[in-house]
């Protein structure tokens, strides 16, 4: 009878070894990951696609776009879901909490003892910018051998990025997503890998279905509740979630949302929501977490813990509403040749946020150029390790500029 009973206990261990790991490696990218959400998608290949194969490139692409249609932070989604994919959903929140932590302690840290400081022109913050550039010129080097390989799918990566930088709307990726959905599912119907990668998402179909209720009804009742009880926290718990819930395209569009959301109702006024900006662009990880500042500014540690709770609960929600659906419909033979023209498009997407924000923002002169073309060939051909090359940017910045 004992000797049944022995099991349990190491696949325990193995489990909790899981999420410690997924938690380990998240806050590295937390305390590294620079330069907004295409940066961090950059940084996520090369952790969790290159570097630890806890996933592949094809259903890496699969994942982001999933999290391109959904509301929210894109790139926390994409960490979220390698976390629930490598280690259930503990997993998942070991992953966001890794990531989050670093830049939601800072920003709050900003918020209480350390406002009217200006970082973000600092030398090393730009040489920072400049790594951003490199990682993701890595990660569209990568997946485009990968996934766009032949002259169509390059077509379609190349169309996708120019209309995504000409057309600049809340709503163009998910457009764009989607029409490349259906010309790959008309061009590739015929070509179906029966080898396709199967993912293991362990979370069942009812409680994906219960999630997705949860993020309705929330969305529904928190402004009834509101009006009801007509308490601060709950009107701040309000504002937070929506902002999670409804905005497309990551951090930069939801920071103007919350301005018209914080600055009338008095938490935060003008100057301290511009500074609080400011110093999100410089520091690590999801800009979403600029809602922990605001939550301080308005209320202390309980403030920015509420804030960066209800913004970021809507991210979870959707994500293990729609991993187990998803995993479904990718491992569908009719399913795969539109996803073939949506990871053609993914690439696209990321090929753009190359160039805007990131190339327009950090390359100024020819020295930048220079500077981040050398930091590249470190990445990609000298194999050097990310967080080297973090540390190397940042020191040549402070020196250079």
């Amino acid at each position: 009878m004992a000797r049944s009973d022995q099991p349990a206990p190491s696949k325990a261990r193995s489990r909790r070894y899981g999420v410690l790991e997924v938690l380990r490696v998240s806050f590295k990218l937390g305390l590294t990951s620079f330069g907004g959400p295409a940066a961090h998608l950059g940084y996520f290949y090369e952790e969790y696609v290159r570097k630890r194969k806890w996933i592949d490139d094809r259903s890496y692409a699969d994942l982001v776009a999933l999290c391109q249609f959904l509301p929210g932070p894109a790139s926390s989604q994409a960490g979220i879901g390698i976390g629930v994919i490598r280690a259930g959903v503990l997993g998942g929140i070991a992953a966001w909490l890794g990531f989050t932590l670093p830049s939601l302690i800072a920003l709050t840290l900003f918020a209480l003892l350390i406002n009217g400081f200006d970082i973000s022109s600092a030398g090393w913050i730009h040489g920072l910018k400049l790594v951003a550039v490199a990682i993701v010129a890595q990660a569209v080097w990568g997946m485009g051998q990968k996934l766009a390989a032949d002259r169509t799918r390059a077509s379609i990566a190349v169309v996708t990025a120019a209309i995504t930088l000409i057309w600049q709307s809340v709503v163009s990726q998910v457009l764009l997503i989607a029409a490349a959905g259906v010309l790959g599912f008309w061009l590739y119907r015929s070509a179906a890998d029966e080898h396709a990668p199967s993912l293991h998402v362990a979370v069942s179909r009812k409680t994906a279905a219960g999630c997705l209720a949860l993020f309705f009804a929330l969305l529904i009742g928190l402004p009834l509740l509101r009006q009801v009880t007509q308490l601060e926290w709950v009107a701040v718990l309000d504002s937070f979630y929506r902002a999670g819930s409804l905005v497309f395209g990551g951090g930069h569009v939801v920071l103007p949302l919350l301005e018209r959301e914080v600055v009338p109702a008095g938490w935060v006024d003008k100057q301290d929501f511009l500074a609080g900006y400011g110093a999100a662009q410089a520091v690590p990880g999801p800009l979403f977490t600029f809602a922990g500042y605001v939550g301080a500014v308005w209320g202390g540690v309980f403030g920015a813990a509420l804030a960066t709770a209800a913004i970021f609960l809507p991210a979870f929600l959707l994500v293990l509403g729609a991993l187990p659906f998803w995993n479904t419909l990718r491992s569908s033979p009719k399913a795969q040749g539109a996803m073939t023209g949506i990871n053609a498009a993914v690439v696209g997407i990321l090929l753009a946020a190359l160039y805007q924000p990131l190339w327009t923002t950090s390359i100024l002169a020819p020295s930048d150029f220079a500077f981040s073309s050398v930091l590249f060939v470190l990445l990609v051909f000298w194999k050097t390790p990310p967080w080297v090359v973090v540390a190397a940017g940042a020191l040549g910045g402070g020196l250079l500029w």
